[in-house]
């Protein structure tokens, strides 16, 4: 951003840049308040760079590997009273755009503020995000770069049909892979203590088992 910064007080037409972004910026703020007002519960849309984006049907691959950490990281965090895990239904307001996360997490703090009745989110702590055909692009490029800019601490890109996780965990104010496998553990960084093999988010079985692990460690004592 600095050298983007740094080329415009450069250029002699620096006024009528700035009088172009004001109009609009402010054209896009109309756009994202009536995006806003139309909204509704049975929808999954998100605001991105001044576009309505409407997400269509998920694949069943996407599906299953999105309950399968939800389920697994919701019975973590619960159990040792970690935060709040939600998944692909709550609208989480950066400074620009609205993103809907196929899985997100919240630490105490962040989640001791939210209200039952709450539509808007602040931006979580740890995000996953489950790829498809027509949300890649997006989720390796705007929500990535969204993300590391607004200090989301780990973000897991989790491709279903090569079954693979990437997991990038941000360290000053940079996204640095951590891990890209679809084997081993993980081990999350935001998380705390929050471990479960690779594979138990693709395979029903593994994905059971660590299930019973994580129930069988019990809270935190």
């Amino acid at each position: 951003m600095n050298s983007l910064v740094e080329q415009a007080l450069g250029s002699p037409i620096l006024p009528e840049i700035v009088d172009e972004l004001q109009v609009r910026l402010a054209q896009e703020r109309a756009r994202r308040e009536k995006f806003y007002e139309e909204l509704t519960e049975d929808q999954k849309a998100e605001f991105i760079n001044g576009k309505v984006i409407v997400q269509s049907p998920a694949k069943l691959q996407h599906l299953v590997v999105r309950d399968n950490l939800h389920n697994l990281l919701h019975t973590f965090v619960r159990i040792r009273q970690l935060g709040l895990v939600i998944g692909e239904k709550a609208l989480c307001v950066f400074p620009r755009n609205d993103y809907e996360p196929d899985v997100c997490f919240f630490k105490p703090e962040k989640a001791a503020s939210l209200t039952p009745r709450q539509l808007k989110f602040p931006p979580p702590d740890f995000i996953a995000e489950i790829l498809s055909d027509s949300t890649e692009r997006t989720d390796r490029g705007e929500k990535f770069q969204d993300y590391e800019a607004h200090g989301i601490g780990e973000y897991w890109v989790i491709d279903p049909e090569a079954e693979i996780l990437e997991q990038y965990v941000l360290r000053s104010g940079r996204f640095e892979l951590a891990l890209k496998s679809g084997s081993g553990e993980v081990h999350s960084s935001v998380v705390a203590g929050f471990v479960i093999p690779v594979r138990a988010l693709f395979d029903a079985q593994l994905n059971l088992a660590a299930l019973r692990e994580i129930l069988a460690q019990g809270p935190l004592s």
